[in-house]
């Protein structure tokens, strides 16, 4: 009878492990549909007024308009006077909402930065924050490296990658991890460290790599 309630247990658990991500998924999508929905309402209205289309038909129109006009505004920046202009409005954006500059390098990060800023575009690492006799290591991203030898490593906290703590520390309290990836390493994070063992295999594995092709 144990082991026939433990099965049910198990396999109850299991499914909803499979359905609750996905359902999760779903009402995520289905919130951002409204929002948007109801931000391009004016402009669905608009053209429903105008040409025989339906709701659904006018709001793909008007997203693919925004769209569009996200794609000229980046061809825009992307020359001197549309840069110039850009700086120009993100100061002056900057002064008067206070919380813009959060939200703009949150975005930032999101979607890989700009140049070598992004959080994406560092590097992997293991990262001894009580000092290097600790046995303690974390699972960090080099996001700094130092003239002086040390590192800037940011800590991402489970199981939201974006949220978490810098360091800065020196050299022999940093082990790059080579053969990992930002993504694998995020995923860790998010998983509350579930596959930290196939990550750091995958490191021990490319060291051992390195260290044959050396000798």
């Amino acid at each position: 009878m144990e082991r026939f309630r433990s099965f049910i247990s198990l396999a109850l658990i299991g499914g909803i492990g499979v359905v609750l991500p996905v359902v999760l998924m779903l009402m995520i999508f289905n919130w951002l549909f409204d929002v948007i929905a109801s931000l391009v309402k004016p402009l669905t209205n608009l053209i429903t007024a105008q040409a025989a289309v339906n709701d659904f038909v006018a709001m793909i129109l008007v997203l693919l308009i925004i769209f569009g006009g996200c794609f000229m505004i980046g061809l825009l920046i992307m020359t001197n006077v549309g840069g110039w202009l850009h700086k120009q409005f993100d100061a002056w954006l900057v002064k008067l909402a206070p919380g813009y500059k959060t939200i703009r390098e949150l975005v930032s990060q999101l979607l890989g930065g700009s140049g070598n800023t992004s959080l994406f575009k560092g590097q992997p690492a293991l990262a001894k924050i009580y000092g290097p006799d600790s046995p303690v290591q974390v699972t960090a991203i080099i996001t700094s490296r130092h003239s002086d030898g040390y590192f800037t490593v940011f800590v991402p906290t489970a199981p939201i990658p974006t949220s978490g703590v810098t360091y800065h520390l020196p050299g022999d309290c940093v082990e790059l991890m080579r053969g990992v990836s930002v993504e694998q390493a995020m995923r860790t994070i998010i998983a509350c460290g579930a596959g930290s063992a196939e990550m750091l295999a995958a490191h021990k594995q490319a060291d051992e790599l390195v260290d044959a092709g050396s000798r």
